[in-house]
């Protein structure tokens, strides 16, 4: 039984250590007591920092670990993806580098998918200790509007945090969209799940790459991926508003004609064309959203391309003389 641990890594130099020192003694523990052998798939996400070249170290001392390195930055779907492509094993777990995710709770988690009930084992937050209010209340908002808005539930506090089988793993890997959100994914793709609550943790090192305004637009990402109620919500704005026009038309005209009153007020005026067109720009935009992902799906782009893996490292030294080399001729 071989289980895979897919951690995307973005800057982790300084948890990386760490991290595979946690793995590393789980993976002793569970060879014992569940007869498991692992492999430590790392996704070096276009990192800026020493994370590379931790990880090449890492493989020389580790057999067991592998990494793909992007060429850039594509984001951490774009990693999950990649990750899930790669992975061997019977079962594949995903992670963080940050020991967010603990991996002392993976023994539990296997035990529940080897009962046979269920294909996943997945984990969610109970606490936001630690975290802004200002963020978390955000956070919780995002998941009520999201299930109301789509079929697809969503637990809220759920973490990228899981263990899955095989079937799982390969029926997430055929949704090959580009514009990705895998909370919804693993969601849509149903499957029995068994939940793990556990209280926040705190990242053993370095900081998070998650600022307010890119989780924002991750959760456009989640609710333009899985619902289509914005663009409802749009038509029935553009009837109501159609609606309250032809009543403020009639009311008008009937006011003229009996009391003799003559139309005027074009500071009232001003306003409700401001109102009209800031209402017509935010369904445009509504609509403009849908279009661009649309446009980004058609265009058939990678969704990663890689620049290294563990069986084709990048000769860094002999590049960099030769580029010397051809810079002094």
């Amino acid at each position: 039984m071989l289980i895979s641990l897919v951690v995307p890594c973005y800057n982790e130099e300084q948890a990386l250590p760490l991290f595979y020192a946690e793995a590393t003694r789980v993976a002793a523990a569970m060879e014992k007591s569940h007869g498991a052998a692992f492999e430590f798939l790392f996704i070096n996400d276009g990192s800026r920092d020493g994370t590379l070249e931790g990880l090449r170290r890492l493989h020389r001392q580790d057999a067991r670990v592998r990494y793909l390195s992007f060429s850039r930055n594509f984001g951490k779907e774009a990693g999950i993806y990649a990750g899930l492509q790669h992975a061997k094993g019977d079962y594949v777990a995903l992670l963080d580098a940050d020991l967010q995710d603990p991996p002392a709770l993976l023994p539990q988690m296997l035990d529940a998918l080897q009962t046979g009930e269920y294909d996943c084992a997945a984990t969610r937050r109970v606490t936001r200790k630690g975290e802004p209010r200002l963020r978390s209340f955000f956070a919780r908002a995002f998941y009520r509007i999201i299930n109301k808005m789509s079929d697809t539930e969503i637990m809220d506090g759920a973490r990228d945090f899981r263990l899955m089988t095989r079937q799982m793993v390969d029926s997430v890997l055929s949704m090959t969209e580009y514009n990705r959100f895998s909370k919804g994914i693993f969601s849509w793709v149903g499957f029995e799940t068994k939940w793990f609550d556990y209280e926040n943790v705190e990242r053993v090192a370095g900081e998070t790459k998650w600022s307010f305004w890119s989780l924002f637009r991750y959760s456009i990402e989640g609710i333009v991926g899985f619902s289509t109620t914005p663009l409802a919500m749009a038509a029935l704005f553009g009837v109501l508003f159609c609606a309250i026009a032809f009543v403020g038309i009639v009311f008008i005209i009937v006011r003229t004609l009996i009391f003799g009153d003559p139309t005027n007020g074009w500071p009232s005026m001003v306003c409700i064309i401001l109102l009209c067109s800031g209402v017509q720009l935010f369904c445009t935009g509504i609509v403009g959203e849908y279009l661009s992902k649309t446009y980004l799906e058609v265009k058939r782009r990678p969704i990663y391309i890689v620049r290294e893996t563990e069986d084709a490292p990048r000769p860094v030294t002999e590049k960099r003389e030769d580029a010397t080399y051809a810079n002094k001729k």
